[in-house]
Parts: C-alpha cells; structure tokens; sequence
C-alpha cells in the first residue's frame, strides 16, 4: 500500500514536468521552422525583387525548403510579407508563438 502511494506521489511530480519539457521542446521546434521559413522568403524577396510571397512557393522537392515537419499541428501562414512578424497559430492547440526576423 504504501509503495503505490509513494508511486502516486512521484507520478504527480513527474507528470507536470515532463509535460513542460514536452511543451518547450515543441515551441523551440516551431521556433525553428520559424527561423527557417523566414531565412527562406528573405532569400525569395532578394532574388524575385517582390516583398510578398506565399508558403507553397518557399516549400517544395525545387523550393528553399524541402519539407516542412508540423510539430505539434501548428498552422503556419499562407503569405509571408517583408519586415512583418510571422506568428503561429494553435502550436498545441492551445499556443501562439510570434518570430521577428
């Protein structure tokens, strides 16, 4: 009995910690594919001279990027513009995360 209540006891301790791990992993991924996505439309701006571009047009087997790996079902923006914050949406379902460039 009292081996299970120690076991309880961990578990409540574990749990919240491993899901805050979890959580700061998925942010520094999406981060990442921020950086990532930014890099590649800053590359597309200097060489189309345009300062808008869409998603479809930075990932692809010929694009900047190959592939693009959702993290945690994270919704990236369709359109990219020069010198705007990129924000993600719904990173968890529940998380917001902004990148400046």
């Amino acid at each position: 009995m009292i081996v299970v209540v120690i076991i309880g006891l961990l578990a409540t301790m574990a749990i919240p910690a491993f899901q805050r791990v979890t959580q700061a992993s998925q942010d520094k991924a999406v981060l990442n594919n921020a950086r990532q996505l930014s890099s590649a439309a800053d590359q597309y701006f200097l060489e189309s001279g345009v300062s808008t571009v869409t998603l479809s047009d930075l990932i692809g087997a010929t694009a900047y990027i190959k592939a693009l790996n959702s993290i945690a079902q994270e919704s990236y923006p369709a359109y990219y513009t020069q010198a705007v914050t990129i924000t993600i949406a719904s990173v968890g379902g529940t998380r917001t995360i902004t990148y400046q460039n």
